[in-house]
């Protein structure tokens, strides 16, 4: 039967009432107040309280349930993780504490405060800039500037705004620099020793102020002048470019040039040095001959004069195309000139088998010594009856 049927025992079947849990007619809910009672009575025996006074132990039990449940939230609120790429700075009431690392950790709430900084990230700023040369020239500098935390106290604490001190001291350096520097060095050759310069300055700085960063990297992206007179200065690197190469040509040149002429040198000196060792070896041989055919002249001077009568006039007669011809009867010498006519050709196969060939057509250095003893045999010959054919024509 329901409990709440008409004529039936409906207060026993009430679920509210708790009818069938003893009989009491509470018009709360019976399993929180059972709840609370028995969570006191623990706590009690923990303190050591073995009972309290009936009117005093629902409110007392609330109260430490509300303490125990902020107590568990304070604690909870303490916990944190720190990445590995952060530190944490740890204010306690406002003081620096302490810099923890990575993992996790514990800390009172409402007493301490945490800051997570990143120390592993590579930040960077810019900065672009008109300023002196040491030459009083304008100039336009652009760079960047790489940095990351080093010190996560110093980064927070000490400086209100770091990379604002950041940007301040490399605009110091930076003009520091180029204030030192010829505008010609900054323009050309001189822009990476600018970037060391920056860098090592600009550090120094950082130190000195205790921002706690440290650089990375300080990269020169740019120098030029000034738009009105880039033109001019264009010109004037170009100008420096053309010299740079000329003087480059000149010296490939040079050192194609040089090792020739010395090798030229080296074999002019040798060839001199040949030259005179074959002399002298030469002079020497002639005196050797001299002193043995002066003791041959001694021996038999007649003979020997005859000798070098004959050997003169063979030499003589033997580089020379003129003959001189005495012929026999007559009052007349002869002069012969072989060389005009025996150019340009030799005997050819005609002559060789018997058959006269014209004069012309002999050529002198083909003919052996026989065949220019021929040769000059039959001159002779036709010589001779040119010269009776005269001597009939005189006796008529």
């Amino acid at each position: 039967m329901a409990w709440n049927e008409p004529g039936g025992n409906g207060n026993n079947h009430d679920p509210w009432s708790g009818g069938g849990r003893g009989g009491r007619n509470d018009q709360g809910p019976p399993d929180l107040d059972e709840a609370l009672k028995k969570f006191q009575d623990k706590l009690n025996r923990m303190l050591g309280r073995r009972g309290a006074p009936q009117g005093q132990g629902g409110g007392h039990g609330l109260l430490l349930v509300v303490l125990v449940v902020l107590a568990g939230l304070w604690i909870a609120g303490g916990v944190y993780l720190v990445d590995q790429t952060e530190r944490g700075v740890v204010l306690r009431l406002g003081r620096y504490h302490e810099t923890v690392g990575p993992g996790l950790h514990w800390n009172p709430p409402l007493i301490d405060t945490v800051t997570k900084v990143n120390v592993t990230q590579i930040r960077s700023i810019s900065q672009k800039a008109t300023m002196l040369t040491l030459d009083e020239n304008i100039v336009q500098v652009s760079l960047s500037v790489q940095y990351q935390v080093q010190n996560p106290k110093d980064y927070l604490l000490n400086v209100r705004s770091p990379e604002q001190s950041l940007e301040n001291a490399t605009d110091s350096a930076l003009r520091h620099e180029v204030g030192s520097s010829n505008m010609n060095a900054i323009l050309t050759e001189g822009r990476e020793m600018l970037a060391q310069n920056v860098s090592s300055r600009l550090q120094s700085y950082l130190d000195n102020y205790g921002v706690g960063l440290e650089l990375r990297a300080v990269n020169v992206e740019s120098t030029a002048a000034p738009d009105e007179v880039q033109a001019a200065f264009d010109d004037v690197i170009k100008a420096r470019e053309d010299k740079q190469r000329s003087i480059n040509q000149a010296s490939a040149y040079q050192n194609s040039i040089l090792p020739e002429a010395k090798g030229q040198a080296q074999r002019v000196l040798e060839e001199a040095e040949g030259y005179r060792q074959s002399v002298i070896a030469s002079a020497n041989g002639e005196a050797h001959r001299f002193s043995a055919l002066l003791d041959e002249y001694q021996k038999a001077p007649e003979v020997t004069r005859e000798r070098l009568y004959l050997q003169s006039i063979q030499e003589v007669l033997g580089n020379t195309s003129k003959v001189m011809v005495d012929v026999e009867g007559g009052n007349n010498m002869l002069y012969l000139p072989l060389d005009k006519l025996m150019q340009n050709t030799g005997v050819d196969a005609r002559q060789r088998s018997g058959v006269n060939a014209p004069m012309s057509t002999i050529n002198a250095s083909t003919l052996s010594d026989v065949e220019m003893d021929e040769l000059a045999e039959r001159v002779i010959q036709r010589l001779r009856i040119r010269q009776d054919d005269g001597i009939r024509r005189e006796g008529r």
